[in-house]
């Protein structure tokens, strides 16, 4: 069926609505999964500032020692798992110097050998993201271009202050009495409340560029212990080494994305669901706007078809009219032909004509009756009949036609009744029967057949042993004026099929075996007996 161009509009509004759905469910999901992004961004934001808070709080003129540095970021690691604490999802925590180097770390591995990483500020990779640099760990600016950024200071047991000079030791000076005054300066700081005080001196002096006096005990004399090798002065390159690959720069994040994926997924599940009820709508629409045309089509067929047929029904009438119009001055002539035949001195050439004559007119006269018979609307009145009884009148109606041809009839079957007009019913078995006494040569086989299907239907069959009709022609054998007899007109089987379907019967025409042909009659509605 070719579309207007009003369905292709309809279609292609429909089809633009559905792209903009799936256009709008797309940029929908994208800002799903960029805020999301965001959110954990946010979030590794302030890990980072509690982190540099962590630090901030334990840093003692620019130093942090590490053992006290690392449980805070084992601890951060740990309470992604921590049923307790969850606060992040925080995999792995890197403290970079200058070059990019770890200071200190926590939890998994971190590849700092990929450059987008740190070029790029973070990588997403698969369930994990890393952030590098989230938030500023407390550099502050001293001078222009020079910063104090937090040292983290290895354990004192790693720092070499059991290193001793080869040769002989100075003897160590004993102890002093308990609760004697000590005489080698202020006391120590209890542990655990910053780093010893050398320490912080050659900090500071490292990072003013000043020297500083070597720590009290530690000048090589009165027996105490040197100062580690690498501790001798400021000036030590490996001193100034060692400060700046353990001065902290930098802060390495990985986070987890498990939780946004879970939130991604969940989003793109109710995205594909608004997409599938958008498709299944736009479909609905479409085959909406389908039936609406086709009903409109239908409706607008019904209205011509109901004008052809009040149409035609006139046409029907008035051919009714002239064909029984016809049969007057038909007759007129038929008595006439026939009265000359009588006359004692008409000659024999003359006898002969005007007995054609009637013969003509009795023909034409047989096909006016058969089409105003064809022409007549069927209006069914049903009754209880015995099928039987309404067979035998009938057959006696036609006995002559039986004797002339010495056919034998044989009426097998049950005894039953049905429901059905009685006057067309007799019309149309006399024509079927009729039908099968012109098809059958002398001394022929008619057989009539009535079987009860079921307990409501009924089957009724004639059968015949005469040349039987070919099987292309078996349907065109209904049709009005198709006829295999000589003297048929063509109208008595289609007068059959309009009593068959004003009842709401079937007839179908089959080949009987091993010869003839076979009419049956079934969906006869069978009546209680």
């Amino acid at each position: 069926m070719e579309l207007s161009r009003r369905s292709l509009l309809v279609y292609g509004v429909l089809v633009l609505i559905w792209a903009l759905v799936v256009a709008w469910q797309a940029e929908e999901h994208a800002r799903v999964r960029a805020a999301a992004r965001t959110e954990l961004r946010n979030r590794s934001q302030e890990i980072a500032s509690t982190l540099g808070a962590f630090i901030r709080g334990m840093r003692f003129r620019g130093t942090v020692l590490q053992d006290r540095l690392e449980p805070v970021l084992n601890e951060l690691v740990a309470s992604r798992t921590n049923e307790l604490i969850k606060s992040s999802d925080v995999i792995s925590i890197v403290l970079l110097n200058a070059a990019g180097e770890s200071v200190a770390s926590a939890g998994e591995p971190v590849d700092l050998t990929q450059v987008d990483i740190l070029q790029k500020g973070e990588r997403w990779g698969d369930r994990v993201v890393t952030l590098v640099n989230p938030v500023d760990l407390g550099a502050r600016m001293i001078q222009e271009g020079i910063t104090n950024p937090t040292i983290v200071l290895p354990a004192f047991q790693d720092m070499g202050t059991n290193t001793r000079p080869p040769g002989p030791q100075p003897p160590r000076r004993p102890p002093p009495d308990e609760g004697a005054p000590r005489d080698d300066g202020p006391p120590r700081p209890p542990p655990n409340q910053g780093p010893p005080r050398d320490l912080l001196q050659l900090n500071a002096a490292a990072t003013n560029g000043t020297n500083v006096p070597p720590p009290r005990g530690d000048r090589g004399d009165g027996g105490r212990q040197r100062r580690p090798w690498w501790m001798r002065g400021v000036e030590d390159p490996d001193f100034q080494k060692m400060l700046e690959r353990r001065a902290v720069h930098g802060l390495v994040l990985a986070m987890s994305t498990k939780g946004i994926d879970t939130v991604q997924v969940r989003d793109l599940w109710l995205r594909a669901l608004i997409l599938v009820l958008a498709s299944l709508a736009a479909i609905g629409s479409a085959l909406a706007w389908r039936n609406l045309v086709t009903s409109s089509e239908l409706q607008i067929r019904l209205v011509r078809a109901s004008e052809l047929n009040t149409h035609l029904r006139e046409m029907n009438l008035a051919a009714a009219g002239l064909a029984h119009e016809t049969k007057n001055p038909l007759n007129i002539i038929r008595g006439l032909a026939q009265m000359i035949s009588k006359r004692p001195d008409t000659d024999g050439d003359v006898r002969s004509r005007s007995l054609d004559i009637v013969n003509q007119a009795d023909k034409v006269a047989a096909q006016l009756n058969e089409f105003i018979n064809y022409s007549r609307p069927r209006e069914v009145r049903r009754s209880v009949l015995a099928l039987g009884s309404v067979i035998s009148e009938v057959v006696r109606a036609l006995s002559y036609d039986l004797e002339e041809k010495a056919i034998q009839l044989q009426v097998k079957g049950d005894t039953l009744k049905i429901e059905a007009d009685d006057q067309l019913l007799r019309q149309a078995l006399f024509n079927l029967l009729l039908n099968a006494i012109q098809a059958v040569e002398q001394k022929g086989q008619i057989q009539i057949v009535v079987d009860r299907i079921g307990a409501t239907e009924a089957r009724l069959e004639i059968r015949d042993n005469g040349p039987g009709v070919p099987a292309e022609s078996r349907e065109e054998i209904f049709k009005p004026y198709f006829t295999m007899q000589e003297k048929g007109t063509g109208l008595g089987l289609a007068v059959v099929q309009q009593i068959v379907l004003a009842h709401g019967w079937e007839i179908v025409c089959d080949a009987n075996q091993p010869r003839g042909a076979v009419f049956r009659l079934s969906h006869l509605k069978a009546a209680a007996a």
